[in-house]
């Protein structure tokens, strides 16, 4: 017998198609976010690039950390854009939001977000120290020729590979965190959703490049503002994707 109340249907990850101008209006809410409390927002950014430049300090094992972390601090920043779509006002405690809820489901996005880091960069250091051996073996101007040559093709592999990766994380926090989602489900639905908005996120990646090139000439003191903007458009884009179906 059907007990009640009858339980909701888990969500699936079904996303929709959008067109290449929402790109514009992601960053258009992702500025509507900030601006609602931007001492707020700026204080969380101090906070999180504290934490990152930390992690920095300690070579390979603060990497491996930092990727950890991320799908988890994600999750703070987009709970905190939630509260402001919903005409509330953001902590600074909000950042930590993700060690409170979900919290299981996070770091295990987290472990398979640095595992697949890690082996993305363990594939590039074979063919950087590879190509360097071979160079090195050949006393030749073509010895440093293929040298230059593996390490740009390194570079090459390790964006065809992080892409992916990239793609597959995007919408795993907010999939995890507001629908309740498995990790690795939470991994397959952002994937699909941005092979099936590549033309957005191509613009979406352009304008961010942009948009980052002058944050850094204020001596790097304007991704105090475009941080949490991004965090922001990225909210945006996933209620766009996924909750306006």
């Amino acid at each position: 017998m059907q007990s009640f109340p009858i339980p909701a249907p888990q969500f699936k990850g079904s996303s929709r198609r959008v067109e290449a101008g929402s790109a514009l209006n992601w960053f258009r809410q992702g500025w509507a976010i900030f601006i609602a409390s931007p001492g707020i927002w700026m204080a969380m950014m101090v906070i999180l690039v504290v934490i990152y430049l930390g992690l920095a300090i300690v070579p390979l094992i603060g990497q491996l950390a930092a990727h950890l972390l991320t799908p988890v601090l994600a999750a703070g920043m987009l709970l905190a854009c939630q509260k402001v779509s919903a005409g509330q006002t953001p902590e600074i405690t909000d950042l930590f939001a993700g060690f409170q809820r979900s919290t299981g489901a996070l770091v295990t996005l987290g472990v398979l977000y640095m595992l697949g880091m890690l082996a993305v960069f363990l594939m590039v250091l074979l063919l950087v120290g590879g190509g360097m051996a071979g160079g090195m073996m050949i006393n030749e101007p073509v010895g440093a020729g293929i040298a230059v040559g593996a390490m740009l093709i390194a570079g090459i592999v390790a964006l065809l590979l992080s892409v992916p990766l990239v793609m597959a994380i995007w919408f795993a926090p907010a999939l995890v965190v507001f629908n309740g989602m498995p990790p690795v489900d939470a991994l397959k639905a952002s994937f699909n959703a941005c092979l099936k908005n590549s033309v957005p996120f191509l613009v979406y990646g352009l304008l961010a490049m942009v948009l980052c090139f002058f944050a850094a000439l204020p001596v790097g003191l304007g991704f105090l503002v475009l941080g949490p903007v991004l965090a922001g458009s990225v909210y945006a884009s996933y209620q766009d994707i996924f909750l306006a179906t």
